[in-house]
């Protein structure tokens, strides 16, 4: 029987795909802050549009870096919404169905993240 569920991904995009039941990833994801995350998403490329064009007019890089610094500071957060909502989800339905290939998964999205 075959499943269908979606992922966010770590830019906001949503994928949502099928696959056989007990293949990987054997439990079904629900995504709470999907909206959230893409309408945060929105507002750094718009913001990351912003600063190309403020190097493009030659603006001061003081200027440039403060603004860089704060879409840093946006990706980091956006990133956390992701987190924190596969936790309290993907992982509690992994944990509870022993998907033992999700936990690894997440052990290297974390290792990933926190470099």
């Amino acid at each position: 029987m075959a499943e269908t569920h979606s992922h966010v991904l770590a830019d906001g995009t949503v994928v949502t795909h099928s696959h056989e039941e007990g293949a990987m990833h054997g439990h079904m994801h629900t995504h709470t802050q999907t909206k959230a995350v893409l309408n945060r998403m929105s507002r750094l490329i718009g913001h990351l549009e912003s600063i190309k064009h403020m190097i493009e007019n030659g603006r001061d890089c003081s200027e440039v870096l403060i603004q860089l610094s704060a879409v840093d500071s946006a990706i980091k957060g956006v990133s956390r919404i992701i987190l924190k909502d596969h936790m309290e989800h993907c992982i509690v339905d992994a944990v509870r169905e022993n998907d033992t290939e999700a936990l690894k998964a997440l052990d290297k999205a974390i290792d990933q993240f926190l470099k």
